[in-house]
């Protein structure tokens, strides 16, 4: 399976994220519609693609707190086959150099994939949009 992640340069590319993003968190784990689409406009956006097929989603941000990795989204049938890796991979390669701190919100099944690129937990359990998460801090 040849797997691509690229960075959104079109509004037809934006499109077929946001299309990702609601199927697996508006439809599959019923996030409220409103929170789902916040910061659109200050977020670079990144689009996976496993032969040629739209599968995944991310983004990254600056907050004041840092550089904030969100969205992370694969469709269910694509699940276990390295596209969120590819996403995790390709969002860090293009931050800026000097990006410090850099950190997400990680739901609980995600954080042994943040692991591996050494993020660590930081901070109580919470929940977010009904799901539980951990901060999680890139060291």
């Amino acid at each position: 399976m040849d797997i691509q992640v690229n960075k959104v340069s079109s509004e037809e590319e934006l499109e077929k994220v946001f299309e990702i993003r609601r199927v697996v968190f508006v439809e599959e784990q019923n996030c409220p519609p409103e929170l789902e689409w916040e910061n659109e406009d200050v977020s670079i956006h990144f689009l996976a693609t496993a032969d040629a097929v739209p599968c995944g989603a991310c983004r990254w941000r600056k907050t004041e707190n840092g550089y904030k990795l969100e969205r992370f989204a694969v469709l269910k049938e694509f699940r276990g086959k390295g596209i969120g890796y590819k996403l995790v991979e390709t969002i860090l390669k293009d931050l800026p150099q000097n990006a410090n701190p850099i950190y997400l919100n990680a739901q609980l099944d995600a954080m042994p994939l943040y692991a591996k690129f050494g993020f660590v937990a930081e901070g109580p359990q919470f929940e977010e949009a009904g799901i539980q998460h951990f901060k999680m801090v890139k060291q």
